[in-house]
């Protein structure tokens, strides 16, 4: 395929199309032989087939058809200062963005496409994912050629890209490695990455294709007669058998909810690697979908460092990136998605940031801040009760009476774990106890600072200080009032004295 040059508009790889179609038919074939085969039955499944047959093969046709007129409608002109695509077979539609709204540009491989060896190249505008351009598809190589172009040409550099050759992929210099995720830590991640929400999924799939299944999965007593075979033995067995059963039902649920979350992160997160490069951090990663995404240094705000109940006990933590582009519609980028805190030590002094040292004085929120947040909890709690023992119900009214008992011990652990610090550089904002979460600030790079102050604050004389970021907000809550004016003078000094060019070229010369 010739290079896009700055006047001639071209059509996406012509193998495009067939991808697509088959996309489509794979979103609408399928329901429709399932459907068919909920409503006749088993029995009935070869006439269904007969039946819809003749309508599917001309779904198929017209599928083929619509994914071609799409695909010879569509063009892309990459120009001196914008790249702008036409689409629309009835309704002609044109979008043209400058560069200097691009974002970022990252190419992604689902498994189809992959198979073709071609991407789909998105274009972040920071507008949002529903409003981010995407071309699909193009080759690897052309896939390739266009970014360094677009990023080329955005960062106002000589770009002559008409003069390549078309034969030759543009590809990014080796970059320097990071961070890694081998087969085994890729399986450790997925053993933490247990969800109830799969477990709910297969168990409305299992509700709604009963008829495919010999018995009722969930059902303990179903486990226990087949377990029992012809002879019965462990029905004889009464309360031991009643229980094995309990735990069999429990095993089963525990065992796909595993299974599950092993595949999910092994599709996303298969042959993770975070390299350094001249344009950035380079992250690739997926195994059925391949994404291939570059974070610039400078566009990174703040990092937050998070982890959870159990994987906290083992010392694995994620980092993420809060930067000015987006991935998958969010501002934070995962850099690090299951490390120890030293294999993301490094990664974050690549940024410019560091972690908190051992001396740093770390400070609590006001304690008139948790009281009055308490007070506030538990008069709800008492409402609550009050309204059940007047419903006649005093039995439920215990219900509040626990809660605020709950609530008070989680105010009192929030008390001492939540807490906030700020050096010359940067500020640390900690929350949480059960899962906490770190995140870590240049004051250079803040857009804003805010004091907030509702009337309860107003009157106990605290306050939370609200900082502005391109991709997000970061708070500390019930600061002192003489704190929160002395932390937000401190950050406007920091802002009014940085040099924003010399903060982009920083990362630039680091790399």
């Amino acid at each position: 395929m010739t290079p896009p040059t700055d006047t001639i508009a071209h059509r996406t790889d012509p193998r495009s199309f067939a991808v697509s179609a088959v996309g489509m038919l794979a979103r609408v074939v399928v329901p429709l032989l399932v459907g068919a085969v909920a409503i006749v039955g088993k029995s009935g499944a070869m006439l269904a087939a007969l039946y819809i047959l003749p309508g599917l093969l001309v779904l198929i046709g017209a599928n083929v058809l619509i994914a071609y007129l799409v695909w010879s409608r569509l063009t892309y002109t990459v120009g001196l200062s914008d790249i702008r695509v036409e689409s629309g077979v009835l309704a002609r539609s044109a979008r043209s963005v400058p560069f200097d709204r691009i974002q970022d540009v990252s190419l992604e491989q689902k498994l189809l496409p992959r198979l073709f060896g071609l991407v789909a190249v998105k274009f972040e505008t920071g507008a949002g994912a529903g409003d981010d351009l995407t071309l699909t598809y193009l080759t690897e190589a052309e896939g390739e050629r266009l970014r360094e172009v677009i990023r080329t040409r955005r960062d106002a550099a000589p770009a002559e890209p008409a003069e390549a050759d078309a034969d030759t992929p543009i590809t990014q210099a080796p970059g320097r490695l990071l961070f890694a995720m081998p087969p085994r830590r890729v399986l450790t991640f997925g053993l933490f990455e247990f969800s109830l929400a799969i477990v709910a999924v297969c168990a409305g799939l299992a509700q709604q294709l009963d008829f495919l299944l010999p018995f009722e999965i969930w059902d303990w007593k179903a486990w226990r007669s087949q377990l029992s075979g012809s002879g019965r033995w462990l029905a004889d067995l009464g309360l031991a058998a009643q229980l094995i059963g309990g735990v069999l039902a429990l095993g089963s649920l525990a065992l796909i909810g595993i299974a599950t979350g092993v595949v999910r992160t092994a599709l996303r997160e298969w042959d993770f690697r975070l390299e350094r490069t001249d344009k950035g951090f380079r992250r690739r990663r997926g195994l059925l979908t391949r994404t291939d995404l570059v974070m610039p240094v400078h566009r990174v705000q703040a990092l937050r460092i998070e982890t959870k109940l159990v994987r906290r006990l083992f010392g694995w933590h994620a980092l993420k990136l809060v930067s000015l582009a987006s991935d998958s519609g969010s501002a934070n980028h995962e850099a690090v998605p299951f490390g120890q805190l030293a294999e993301i030590a490094p990664v974050a002094g690549e940024t410019g940031f560091a972690l908190p040292g051992d001396d740093l004085a770390w400070h609590r929120s006001a304690p008139a801040f948790r009281v009055d947040e308490l007070a506030v909890n538990l008069v709800l709690m008492a409402v609550l009760a009050i309204v059940a023992v007047v419903a006649g119900r005093s039995t439920l009214a215990l219900l509040p009476v626990a809660g605020a008992v709950l609530l008070a011990a989680h105010s009192g652990l929030r008390w001492l774990c939540d807490r906030h610090a700020f050096d010359a550089r940067q500020l640390y904002i900690r929350h949480g106890w059960l899962a906490p979460r770190l995140a870590i600030a240049s004051r250079e790079r803040l857009q804003s600072v805010e004091i907030r102050r509702h009337p309860l604050a107003r009157w106990r004389g605290y306050a939370d200080v609200v900082f502005g970021l391109a991709g997000g907000k970061l708070q500390m809550r019930g600061v002192q009032l003489a704190d929160a004016e002395a932390i937000r003078a401190a950050v406007l000094e920091s802002m009014s004295r940085a040099d924003f060019s010399e903060l982009i070229e920083e990362p630039r010369k680091r790399a």
